[in-house]
């Protein structure tokens, strides 16, 4: 033995054989699963090392070595650092992934991780704590711990030492059997962990069994990681773009490039639109961690989708999440803060959103000439204070739109001469139960009259955003997107959970690419 005494050699042979398991498992685990690959983490990558880990991930050749490698390094790893086996070389390829991993996602401002974490980390996180201690591991010689290394460099010293083999006994017999049993401390290891993977193995057949029995698809659950990143494989392509046009802060034509498809934010603050369900507002909000809302928004940017459209309070997570990953996403703000469409300006302007819109329900009320206002406005003064709204956004050099749920209200602006640079309206059918049970404006219908809607918006020349195409829920995407796309809608707004992106996209494909024909002619 070497000058750490029998309780340090223990504990390092702990702290290795647990090293160990975890690597191992990863590996096992990744041969288990069939379908795992690296490709999204490669191309997530945001550090010093990112062009070089983005070219891999859209190289299939080199995708595929580099599963290979880190599925194959972490068993080899793993059973090294559990056996004591080649304990060195182990440890030198452990701390080698693990340098590779941490230059891949270093937790540090800026460069955030793009897959969940399992903590909050500031420059140090798991990666580099076991990095360093397999660094240790690779510098002090194999005698300070126990594992197969130490009995093979015992034997082959015992071996030059004594070439006619003593008979066994007394003292000197039993020393060396309990050095024996030391040096195989890592068999009970190996066993405890064949066991507990065959347990889990057990259960998650039985599982997966019983879901089928049941009828329940086990593929499908909104928690499971590899869903929602495997699922980037099966993306069909990037989502096109349009343009919405509009004047400049210099007075000069700009043009505002946005893809077909926005992110709708309701899901992402909490607004779950859930009808007699009360727990879900406060279910998703639980759901929607800002790691989470981040993932989410970086899924969707993967897939082409460039622009938020939501409520000024998102515009704190948002900044963070174009800041932590470098993001080129755009912010459109409905500046709905309390009914005050001023007020939803100066908020929207003060966390840097791109393009502003009054409110659907802002727009709803103060255009309705029998809604009673709480401040005692007239109808010609809340006219007056949209028109002024909009020229306001102008001024910052900012596209500027009106929202509205209900046709009348969208009316009742080009009435008064307001043009916008773009419009926010609902468009859905009402093929949905709910809204033949109760056909009333309540939280189950958001276009009213659908019908109307299509046949005016036709008559408008500036871009449609067309929102609420699924009733919240309530309509088929196949369905909702098709409607809105073949009746005039020239971008729509979704909302979408991480696991329903890359699905969404690749349906919104499709039916862009079925449209042939419209009534009304694309307008951005």
């Amino acid at each position: 033995m070497t000058n750490i005494n029998k309780a340090g050699s223990y504990l390092l042979t702990i702290v290795r054989i647990a090293i160990g398991w975890q690597f191992l498992y990863e590996g096992i685990a990744k041969i288990i699963a069939g379908n795992w690959t690296s490709a999204p983490y490669l191309a997530g990558s945001k550090w010093i090392l990112a062009p070089l880990f983005t070219a891999m991930a859209d190289n299939q050749a080199a995708v595929a070595f580099v599963d290979f490698i880190n599925i194959w390094g972490m068993v080899l790893v793993g059973v090294g650092l559990m056996l004591g086996l080649l304990s060195r070389w182990a440890s030198a390829g452990g701390a080698l992934m693990l340098l590779l991993y941490f230059m891949a996602y270093p937790p540090i401002p800026g460069y955030m991780t793009g897959v969940p974490t399992e903590g909050s980390y500031l420059w140090v996180n798991r990666n580099l704590i076991e990095l360093f201690v397999l660094a240790i591991f690779v510098f002090i010689s194999p005698a300070s711990h126990y594992g197969l290394d130490r009995l093979i460099k015992r034997w082959k010293e015992e071996r030059a030492r004594q070439p006619v083999p003593e008979p066994s006994g007394g003292k000197e017999a039993a020393s060396q059997r309990r050095e024996l049993l030391r040096d195989l401390i890592s068999v009970p290891a190996i066993g405890a962990f064949a066991y507990a993977l065959y347990r889990k193995r057990k259960w998650d057949s039985f599982e997966e069994r019983l879901l089928k029995v049941q009828g329940i698809d086990a593929n499908t659950g909104a928690t499971l990681l590899t869903f929602t990143y495997t699922s980037l494989k099966e993306l069909k392509g990037q989502i096109p773009k349009g343009v919405i046009k509009y004047n400049g802060k210099d007075g000069s034509q700009s043009q505002f490039e946005l893809s077909r498809i926005i992110m709708g934010g309701n899901l992402i603050g909490g607004w779950a639109h859930a009808r007699d369900l009360i727990y879900v507002s406060k279910l998703i909000k639980t759901y929607h961690t800002d790691e989470k809302v981040m993932q989410t928004l970086a899924l969707a940017e993967k897939c082409g989708v460039n622009a938020l459209l939501t409520n000024p309070q998102l515009g704190r997570i948002f900044q963070k999440y174009k800041h932590e990953f470098r993001s080129k996403m755009k912010f459109i703000s409905d500046c709905g803060v309390g009914l005050d469409f001023q007020k939803g300006i100066a908020m929207s302007l003060a966390v840097g959103a791109d393009a502003l819109y009054c409110q659907g329900e802002i727009t709803d009320r103060w255009t309705d000439e029998n809604w009673k206002d709480p401040q005692k406005r007239t109808p010609e003064q809340r006219m007056e204070l949209i028109s002024k709204g909009i020229e306001e956004i102008r001024s910052h050099g900012k596209p500027a739109g009106i929202g509205a749920h209900k046709i009348e209200a969208i009316k009742k602006c080009v009435e008064y001469g307001i043009k916008p640079d773009f419009w926010v309206k609902t468009c859905h059918s009402h093929n949905y139960w709910s809204a033949k049970a109760n056909p009333e404006w309540h939280d189950n219908i958001f276009d009213y009259d659908p019908e109307e809607t299509i046949r005016y918006m036709a008559t408008l020349e500036e871009p449609w955003i067309a929102f609420k195409v699924l009733a919240a829920g309530a309509i088929k995407p196949e369905e909702g997107l098709k409607y809105a796309f073949s009746n005039g809608a020239d971008f729509v707004c979704l909302g979408m959970y991480d696991f329903q992106i890359v699905e969404d996209i690749n349906i919104a494909l499709d039916t862009l690419s079925s449209i042939t024909e419209r009534q009304r002619p694309w307008r951005g």
